[in-house]
């Protein structure tokens, strides 16, 4: 039995050893012991990226990966791994920012600007920095200072080399108005009495963690940003008094933490003076006629590449374009991570409908061809695939397409084409529909076709998408079923595939090598089949003139294989594999015209029908849309 006091009751006393409670003096017995206390902001927050561990992964030790990215090592960070897919080298350049800044380099001083195409992510990855924020460790702050600054603030500009040299830091910044009269009046100057807390970040809480709404240009007031007077006790105190500021502008709120910035470039550019000032001279003004308050903090900003381009057209926001570190945030275009988008928001969501195999990933093809500029050297499908880190199979060999080349020809490929909200759309309009609790791909790109229909777009974009949906994504999709319905019927296919594969290389080897084939039963020793090896190689439209080219490549490759230590199966060489599925599929063809008719089905041929189906099941299928899906291969696979 769950008790739900015990759970409190715990939580609450770990929270409450966390809490610190004393004086500066104490404070600096404590960063004596452990300098790595006091830092800021960037280094923070690189910090908390870091302490989540990282994989650098060797692409020579992945094929499909070198072949994505080439020797690039990429690094995989676990912060955001379980909501972030295909935008690795986007995560990798916002790292980097934070690694410089927190090195406390001219990054240290810059607003970082994500921009890119609705729906990419930029807000989410904005989340992901506060919630980390959020759930970080505590910070030393001043007791009662309105922007919980760093207690080494305390320090007399006198001191402070001698504190630096003993603690083996750094100290920077100056006391906020508010604490520096208080430590006047009310400790006489005695800094070392001053008392000292730790404290949370929170969102909700608005603390360490400020947001920047865009402004209604008629009705922009810098209070937003910097806090205001309060008026009411301008009858009490002078107007330069620290006792009439309310210091909670989002700067203020923000200091030692985040300040974000929502479509920064929509307000005027007056608003955001005081972005300049809080990035250069790490100081804001302070309301009223007070002194420059000094600002430590990582200012987010984020907005369309409209905006962007609109903002940059204007000469005169030379100052602020200055102070930006600029990085794209562009749709994801590997198809593999592009489905575990989809399976991760519909996790979270509350929709519990059964989804057909290869339902997510037609949905995810229509969206990252929609991404994809065309190109003179491959068609919009073939591209997709290379960019996925499939090996491309012409004409029984590898084609030979360099992934860099396709990059350099398109450096804005991602920017533009049909976001991942839209997707999602379509498929909860397919799950809220579906009478039966089940979707599949035939549904969904149903239901993408009329959406597609509906958009506000120009008519040679509409027809391209349509293009898409009804030819090239139905085309692929009807061999990917071919293939999927041909493993369900044969009876053990992978080990039909394998006896192939073996015999094949036999075969090649001795035919390659002159030499005979000892048969296993009999001990007789044979020729080798040419035509046995011309049935598979035909598969995949290998000439007579190329077959004893191929079969060398097939040897060589497999004892390259052996030599290195690796294992070797009839997947090993993706055009081997290719014939030998091809050939298996052929093999089956004229009876799964009669299995999926139920009006001419035997006996027999119901008992292999019966277990085709099963083996669906097993391979994901649910009753419902194993049925659909074979009455539609079986009116559009194997038509008469």
């Amino acid at each position: 039995m769950v008790e739900f006091s015990e759970i409190i009751k715990k939580s609450r006393e770990e929270r409450r050893k966390d809490k610190f409670k004393g004086t500066f003096l104490d404070y600096l017995e404590i960063l004596k012991e452990d300098p790595s206390i006091c830092k800021l902001a960037h280094k923070r927050m690189y910090d908390i990226i870091m302490s989540k561990e990282v994989e650098v992964i060797n692409t020579n030790e992945n094929p499909r990966l070198r072949r994505i990215y080439g020797n690039t090592v990429i690094k995989k960070y676990n912060i955001f791994k379980a909501d972030f897919f295909g935008i690795d080298k986007t995560l990798m350049e916002i790292v980097k920012y934070f690694h410089s800044a927190a090195m406390e380099g001219e990054e240290s001083r810059q607003v970082l600007y994500l921009v890119g195409p609705v729906g990419a992510g930029k807000s989410s990855l904005m989340e992901a920095f506060k919630k980390a924020l959020e759930m970080s460790e505590p910070i030393y702050a001043i007791k009662g200072c309105p922007i919980r600054e760093e207690p080494l603030h305390l320090l007399p500009r006198h001191l402070r080399e001698k504190f630096e040299e003993l603690l083996g830091i750094r100290i920077e910044g100056d006391l906020c108005p508010v604490c520096r009269y208080r430590l006047i009046t009310d400790y006489n100057g005695e800094f070392e009495r001053f008392p000292v807390e730790t404290v949370e970040f929170s969102i909700r809480g608005r603390k360490g963690i400020g947001v920047v709404p865009p402004v209604d240009p008629n009705n922009q007031d810098t209070s937003v940003l910097i806090g205001s007077v309060d008026i009411s006790k301008l009858d009490l105190y002078p107007e330069d008094d620290p006792r009439v500021m309310s210091l909670n502008g989002a700067f203020n709120v923000g200091n030692r933490g985040i300040v974000e910035f929502i479509e920064v470039f929509k307000n005027e550019i007056e608003y955001l003076h005081a972005m300049i000032t809080a990035t250069q001279e790490k100081s804001i003004p302070s309301p009223g006629k007070g002194s420059m308050i000094y600002f430590d903090g990582i200012i987010l900003a984020h907005s369309n590449e409209a905006e962007w381009n609109k903002f940059k057209a204007d000469h005169t926001n030379e100052a602020i374009l200055d102070r930006i570190v600029k990085i794209e945030v562009p749709y994801c275009l590997e198809l593999a991570e592009e489905i575990k988008i989809y399976k991760k928001i519909i996790k979270k969501s509350r929709f519990s409908a059964h989804i057909a195999p290869h339902t997510i990933e037609a949905a995810s093809m229509f969206a990252i061809l929609t991404r994809l500029a065309p190109s003179a050297k491959v068609d919009p499908l073939t591209k997709l695939k290379i960019y996925n880190g499939e090996e491309i199979v012409e004409k029984g060999s590898t084609k030979k397409v360099d992934i860099m080349e396709l990059r350099e020809e398109a450096p804005r490929e991602g920017m533009a084409g049909i976001s991942t909200r839209f997707i999602m759309k379509a498929l909860d309009i397919a799950m809220t529909e579906s009478e039966h609790n089940c979707i599949n791909p035939i549904g969904v790109l149903e239901v993408l076709i009329k959406s597609v229909k509906n958009l506000a777009i120009r008519d040679d974009d509409k027809k391209k998408y349509l293009n898409f949906l009804q030819d090239t994504i139905k085309k692929e999709y009807h061999k990917i079923l071919e293939k999927e319905v041909t493993k369900a019927f044969i009876h053990g296919y992978r080990e039909q595939a394998e006896d192939l594969f073996n015999n094949y290389l036999d075969h090649a080897e001795a035919y390659v090598n002159k030499t005979k084939i000892k048969d296993k039963s009999t001990g007789e020793e044979l020729q080798p089949d040419e035509k046995f090896l011309r049935s598979i190689e035909e598969q995949i439209n290998i000439p007579d003139s190329a077959a004893k080219g191929f079969r060398q490549d097939v040897t060589t490759y497999m004892f390259y294989v052996m030599r290195s230590g690796g294992k070797i199966d009839y997947a090993s060489y993706e055009p081997l594999k290719e014939a030998i599925e091809s050939k298996l599929t052929v093999s089956v063809k004229e009876l799964s015209r009669v299995i999926t008719r139920s009006k001419v089905r035997d006996e027999e041929q119901n008992q292999k029908y019966n277990a085709m189906v099963e083996e669906m099941k097993r391979n994901g299928y649910c009753d419902h849309c194993c049925n659909v899906i074979l009455k539609y291969a079986a009116n559009n696979l194997w038509k008469d």
